[in-house]
Formats: structure tokens, sequence, C-alpha cells
């Protein structure tokens, strides 16, 4: 009787149906989805600015790892799962709904609502990967997903654990987020299961990349809305709107760095590769997640110079500035890696001057756009350099 409702409920009809050399379509439902991540993306972007210390920092990084990973594991779930059956349909506006109240709890994560944060974090996890175990019963996929079952539920007692003890709250989240990364890189190892080889996975790479590319638009997004919304209240007086044309110029160049240098590296080497699990596990979910991260941190650097451009740079901002491109930067030079077995050296050099140009910038007492504009110059360099050696070089 039970096998007979999870027939009903989630058939396996819900799963998309391809051809050997086709790819998924992008659909209306996970675009819909995804604009909870734009709810997400502020709250984080607001929560750091509101705590620019190293403890607040740590905490934010903290929330961005958990946000990235639901957004990504929905994100690979929907390679197989078709959004656009009904049962598909169901699971994706649960899971939107599970976001959202991540996305509500995020203010005070670290206070009233750690359990509304965590418990949210976590039934998206298990309901995830319970639906896919289902949806795939019989193949190899379903005893996957019934391990990377296992290993949320564990990693979900210590998100739960540190909602219920707020001392150690901080760290008992951390380990979570370790646990929940490390998974994928053990083959989501079990006692007596034994491990998965990812490269089993029949992923299609090029639907993966695409909703990648549109996560990251959205990161950028948050620039723009915090720098209008900033605008929209202040005096247009010639310290602003320079300092304002300099941030709009650093999200410029970020777009330019990653959709016309990395945006056709990606498609060659998912065009190329053999092993699309192993590209999309360090090209995507990894090295995607750290530029996403460099750009919401990017939108606060722009913030803080632009509602203070006059005043002497103060470390925070000076962090803010440098952090957010490096790790951008740390990013696209995975993914560079990865695809293509090398790294560009310009990335390496503009990762160091970052931090030194801060710190200048902090020692001589020069006001935010000044420290702006030698990001923008750094970025600018890394663009202009690497479109002379090619795409592909």
């Amino acid at each position: 009787m039970l096998h007979f409702l999870i027939h009903r409920a989630i058939p396996s009809s819900a799963l998309r149906r391809l051809g050997a050399s086709e790819s998924p379509r992008v659909t209306n439902m996970e675009l819909f989805f995804d604009l909870v991540y734009v709810f997400t993306i502020i709250q984080l972007s607001h929560y750091l600015l509101d705590g620019m210390t190293w403890m607040g920092a740590i905490e934010a990084l903290t929330l961005f790892a958990a946000v990235w990973w639901t957004w990504n594991y929905t994100a690979w779930a929907t390679n197989w799962l078709d959004p656009d059956h009904v049962s598909g349909r169901v699971l994706m506006t649960v899971l939107m709904g599970c976001a959202l109240v991540m996305a509500i709890g995020i203010p005070e994560a670290y206070g009233d609502r750690a359990g509304l944060f965590a418990v949210a974090y976590v039934a998206m996890a298990l309901l995830r990967a319970g639906y896919m175990s289902l949806l795939f019963r019989g193949q190899a996929m379903g005893r996957n997903y019934a391990q990377l079952f296992a290993w949320s539920a564990v990693s979900g007692c210590f998100w739960i654990a540190g909602a219920l003890f707020p001392e150690q709250r901080i760290l008992l989240w951390i380990l979570a987020v370790l646990l929940d990364y490390a998974a994928p890189y053990h083959g989501f190892w079990l006692p007596a299961l034994g491990s998965t080889s990812m490269a089993s996975w029949p992923l299609r790479g090029l639907h993966l990349f695409e909703r990648n590319q549109q996560i990251f638009i959205i990161a950028l997004g948050e620039s723009i809305l915090l720098l209008g919304a900033l605008l929209v209240g202040r005096s247009l007086d010639p310290p602003v709107v320079s300092a304002a044309i300099i941030g709009f110029l650093v999200i410029i160049m970020l777009w330019w760095i990653y959709f016309v240098q990395l945006a056709e590296r990606g498609e060659h080497g998912f065009h190329h590769g053999t092993d699309h699990s192993r590209l999309a596990r360090a090209g995507l979910a990894y090295a995607h997640g750290v530029m996403v991260c460099g750009a919401i941190i990017v939108a606060v650097a722009i913030e803080l110079i632009v509602a203070h451009p006059l005043d002497p740079v103060h470390v925070p901002t000076a962090l803010a500035a440098a952090a957010g491109p490096t790790l951008f930067l740390a990013g696209a030079a995975l993914f560079h890696r990865t695809m293509s077995r090398r790294m560009p050296g310009t990335y390496g050099l503009a990762v160091l001057a970052l931090p030194a140009w801060a710190w200048l910038t902090v020692a001589l007492h020069l006001d935010g756009r000044w420290l702006g504009a030698g990001v923008l110059m750094l970025m600018t360099a890394v663009a202009i350099r690497q479109r002379g050696h090619g795409a592909l070089a």
C-alpha cells in the first residue's frame, strides 16, 4: 500500500526525458524559484553591513554557506527532476517556501530566529534528498540520494543543536557547514555502504552552468539595488556621484570578467569534457559559491564607499573592498583550473595587489574614492589582460 502511494505521489515520469546529447532547458519554475534568492542575497548583504566586525563576517559567511548550499543542491536536482511535472512543481514550491523562511530568519539568525533558520534549512535538505531518492528508486542515483539524505540528517543535528545552544551556536553551525560541503568529496560515504562515485552521475553540465550564471546575475543585481537605493536618498553632489560611477564600473568589470572570459571557458569545458560531475562539483558548486560570495561583499563595499565618499578609509571598508574582488577572482581562478587545468597569472597578481592597495589607503588616510578607483583599475587590468590573451588561450 505504501509503495502504491509513493508511486502515485512521485511517479518516475517526473524525471526529465532527454536524448543522449540533449541538455535540459531552464524552466520558468526554476526561474520562479530563484526569486526567493533575490531577497535572500539582500538579507545577507544587509546582515554584513550591520555587523562589520570579524565575528560579524564569520557569522555572515556561515549563513551564506548554508544559503548557497540550498540553492546549489536544488539546481543539481532539477538537472534530473522535471520542474514542470505536477509533483516537481509541488516540491519546488515547498522548497521555495523553506528558502523564504530561511531568508526571513537571517537578520536574527544568531538571536531569536535561530530555530526558524535552522529548521527551514534542515527541512529543505531532507525533503529534497528524500524526494529524489524516491524518484530514483531502484536506480543507482536513488542510492546516492539516500546516502545524501543520511549526511543531511547528521549535519541537521548540528544545525538544530546550534539553534538550541546559543553559546555554542557559531561553532556548531560551522561544523554543520563543513559536513555539508565535505559530503560530495567523500562520495557520501556511509559505514557498511561505502561511497558512491560522482563520475556515475548522469549530469548534463551545460544546464547546471546556465543555472549558475543566473544566480551570479542575481548577486550582481544586489550591487545595483544597493547602489540605486542609496542614491535615491542622497544629495547627488560631485563626491557622491564620482564614488557611484566608480562603484558602477566595478560592477561592470565583474560582469565583464565573468561573462566575457569565464562563460566561454565553461561552455568549452562542458562541451568537450567527459566527467561533467567532476567539473560541476569543483567549477560550479565550489568555485561559483566563492564568486557569488565575492560579488555580495563587493556590493557591501560599494555601499560603504558611496555612503561616505570623503571620509578617510576605515579598516572595515578597506577589508570589504579587498575581500570582495579577491574572493571573486579566487573563485574565477578555481573555475579556470577546473575547466582547463591552468590558472591565469593576472588573477594571482590582482589577488596580491588588492589587499596591498586597501592597506595603503588606510595607512595614507585616503578617502573612499581612492580605494574604489584602485580596485577599479586592478579589475579593469584583469579584464583587459585576459581579453588580450583570448578567452580560450
